[in-house]
C-alpha cells in the first residue's frame, strides 16, 4: 500500500477565529453637549402639542445616564427644577432585572404631566418601560435609541444599531492614546 502517485497533501489547520466583539461607539463630551443642545433647540422651536405644552414643571433625569443631558437641557431651556428617577438595570456591562431605587415624588403625583423625562439611551427598553409605567404622561426624550426600543421615547436625536455598545464620556478614559471603557473607580482594585 502506499501512495503511488506522489506525496499526499494535508490541508493546513487554521485556528478558530476569536468571537467578534460587538461594535462600539465612543461618545465624547462635546457630542453629548451638542446633542443635548440640539434636543433643547428642537423642544424650544417646535414645542410638542397637547399635554406636553410648556411651561415645563421640571425635568426628571433617569440616573445615571440622563443626568448630564438633563443638566444641559435645564440650562438651555431655562428650567430650574430637576429631579431624578433612579432605576438600575445594568451592572457594569450586563443587563439584569430592573430595580426602582428612587421615585421623583412630585412628577409621579402628576403621572409626569408637564415634566420632561430624560435619559442618554434606550437600549432594550427595560429601563424606559419602567420609567414610562411610573410617568406615563411625561415627554420622554433621549440622545440615542436602539431599534428594540426606539418607539419608547417621544423624541431622540440619533439611532444606533442594536448590537452597538455605546460608551458615554462618563464611562471612558484615555488609554494608549484613545478613549476606551473604564470601570468605575469604586469597582477597581487599588495596588
Amino acid at each position: 500500500m502506499g501512495n503511488a502517485g506522489g506525496p499526499v497533501s494535508i490541508p493546513a489547520m487554521t485556528a478558530p477565529s476569536p468571537p467578534e466583539r460587538p461594535p462600539e461607539r465612543i461618545v465624547t463630551w462635546a457630542e453629548v453637549h451638542a446633542d443635548s443642545r440640539a434636543l433643547a433647540g428642537r423642544l424650544l422651536s417646535t414645542p410638542p402639542p397637547g399635554r406636553w405644552a410648556s411651561p415645563w414643571k421640571g425635568i426628571v433625569a433617569i440616573t445615571r445616564g440622563g443626568m448630564v443631558p438633563a443638566a444641559v437641557l435645564a440650562r438651555e431651556m431655562g428650567i430650574r427644577l430637576i429631579d431624578t428617577l433612579a432605576i438600575a438595570s445594568y451592572d457594569a456591562k450586563t443587563q439584569g432585572r430592573v430595580r426602582l431605587l428612587k421615585t421623583p415624588e412630585a412628577a409621579a403625583a402628576d403621572k409626569g404631566t408637564g415634566w420632561l423625562l430624560v435619559d442618554d439611551l434606550v437600549d432594550t427598553g427595560a429601563t424606559a418601560r419602567a420609567a414610562r409605567d411610573l410617568l406615563p404622561d411625561a415627554l420622554f426624550v433621549t440622545l440615542y435609541a436602539k431599534p428594540a426600543a426606539r418607539d419608547l421615547p417621544d423624541i431622540f436625536i440619533h439611532e444606533v444599531a442594536q448590537d452597538t455598545w455605546v460608551h458615554f464620556p462618563w464611562d471612558t478614559e484615555a488609554h494608549d492614546g484613545a478613549l476606551a471603557y473604564a470601570p468605575p473607580l469604586a469597582g477597581r482594585e487599588t495596588p
